[in-house]
């Protein structure tokens, strides 16, 4: 499966771009909405208001003589005839008052008879212009004092129909919800397949650099860095050039590792050569002594026996190499003995060098580890520390097991690491040059332990020289049983 190029909350790109184009377009329709029906609203309030004045202007022009003439039926005429004029407007009812608030007419009499009271505290505008909108009535309440020489004679009080308004607003309303869902719908289907193809590239490096994390490096074909725009191919290219950098890096070091391990096998069988030459030369004469005084029982015995012991040291030689370099080898537990035959192994450096090996094997008679593994880093470690260690010096070596681990140091009295080799072992991902260009016995072996799951330390040794301590996890008999019924 192609991986997704994704955000840190995991959601991939081709789906939280659109989710945020919606939101932000959501966000501005809103506020769009929100300043369109403000200023309609604005508009439709003036204009009302506009229409307004001008209807109570034209009824106080009239008005004003029948109120103070108390003539009613003439105010009912004038109210009459001005729901006609008017009728634009729309007026549902209008009532005019004397100065005391007593009905002098009304266009709608059942409503508000003749000398009946009428109580204008609900109708007056707080903001004093005369007009309110009541909405959820769908009217508009005027109020207008008729004044003669600034005295208060009478009021008029109207209602009038704003519905179409309202519904004016709604129809805007509607239509702005309507166009910003399918804006919004239409650009998020944009963004989707628009930042859906711009990720794809990327989609196609993520997948081959998922696969080189994985240790398989793979170059991008050819066939897909066609077809991508001049940008996008150029970097496929420089991948292409690393992931092939990164294959003849990795060819060149398992053919250095392997030769490394040649040329140590190499050096053990120079050294081992003097080991096998001393006990073969002793077989010789054995023999020829048994050629010459064979007939006497006392002679021969004790050539055999000269012959038994050679022959044995040179089977432990011999085995201990096997053991060490045979390819093909089944894994099994750890034992004493696999460490203790490394002494055969070293043996001959430490005699050359007159080295003063101080050793301590206190394994248990079985531990839960991978034998050659941990054969191969003991060696090469020795080995190293043989090779460090000036003649005369102090070379020391401890293997024990606690509750969950095993551990193996070697300190040796020679100059100390270089700070390339010491911050190769200290890091997890080291570079190797400064290590490939002075050998890779400390290249295998950390590679052998970080496959083993462990770690190696280096240190100061108490000789003067380096010291080396490796942990490398026992597998407890919980694991092994799951690991046997898996």
């Amino acid at each position: 499966m192609r991986p997704a190029l994704s955000l840190r909350n995991g959601i991939p790109v081709t789906i939280s771009v659109p989710i945020v184009v919606v939101l932000l377009m959501v966000f501005v329709s809103v506020g769009a909405s929100q300043l369109v029906l403000s200023r309609l609203s604005s508009s439709q309030e003036r204009q009302l208001r506009d229409l307004a004045n001008a209807y109570l202007d034209g009824l106080e022009a009239v008005l004003v003589g029948p109120v103070l003439r108390q003539d009613s039926w003439e105010v009912f005429d004038t109210l009459d005839r001005a729901r006609n004029a008017y009728a634009a407007i729309r007026p549902v009812e209008t009532t005019v008052t004397d100065a005391d608030g007593i009905v002098l007419a009304s266009s709608e009499p059942r409503l508000a008879p003749i000398g009946t009271h009428l109580d204008p505290a609900d109708s007056v505008d707080p903001a004093g212009s005369g007009v309110t909108l009541v909405e959820d009535r769908h009217e508009a309440i005027l109020d207008r004092a008729l004044a003669v020489e600034g005295r208060i004679v009478g009021r008029i009080h109207s209602r009038l129909d704003i519905s179409p308004l309202l519904a004016e607003r709604r129809e805007v309303l509607w239509f702005l919800i309507a166009s910003n869902a399918t804006l919004t719908l239409i650009l998020a289907a944009l963004g989707w397949f628009t930042v859906r193809r711009m990720v794809a590239p990327m989609n196609v490096l993520l997948e081959h650099v998922g696969k080189a994390a994985a240790g398989a490096v793979e170059p991008i074909p050819a066939s897909r860095i066609n077809r991508q725009g001049r940008e996008w191919a150029r970097l496929f290219r420089q991948f292409n050039r690393m992931a092939d950098a990164v294959s003849e890096r990795e060819m060149l070091l398992t053919r250095v590792a392997d030769e490394e391990r040649l040329a140590s096998l190499g050096k053990l069988a120079s050294s081992v050569a003097h080991e096998i030459n001393n006990p073969l030369g002793g077989i010789l004469n054995a023999v020829d002594t048994i050629k010459v005084h064979g007939d006497d029982p006392k002679v021969r015995s004790s050539a055999i026996e000269l012959v038994d012991r050679g022959l044995r040291g040179m089977r432990d030689v011999v085995r201990s190499i096997l053991a060490t370099y045979k390819e093909d080898r089944e894994s099994r537990d750890l034992l004493p003995a696999d460490l203790n035959d490394l002494l055969v192994l070293i043996r001959p450096e430490v005699r050359r060098k007159q080295i003063v090996l101080n050793w301590s094997n206190r394994l248990p008679p079985r531990t839960a580890v991978n034998a050659f593994g941990v054969r191969q880093v003991a060696l090469n470690l020795l080995l190293n520390g043989c090779r460090a260690t000036p003649n005369g010096g102090a070379l020391s070596f401890l293997a024990k097991v606690t509750p969950s681990a095993l551990e193996i140091e070697v300190s040796d009295a020679g100059p100390g690491l270089p700070s390339h080799v010491a911050e190769f072992l200290s890091n997890d991902e080291p570079s190797t040059s400064g290590v490939v260009s002075s050998g890779l016995g400390l290249w295998v072996t950390k590679r052998i332990v970080k496959e083993l799951g462990g770690a190696v330390a280096a240190g100061k040794s108490p000789h003067g020289g380096a010291r080396f301590h490796v942990v490398i996890p026992v597998v407890l008999e919980v694991e092994r049983e799951v690991q046997r019924v898996a």
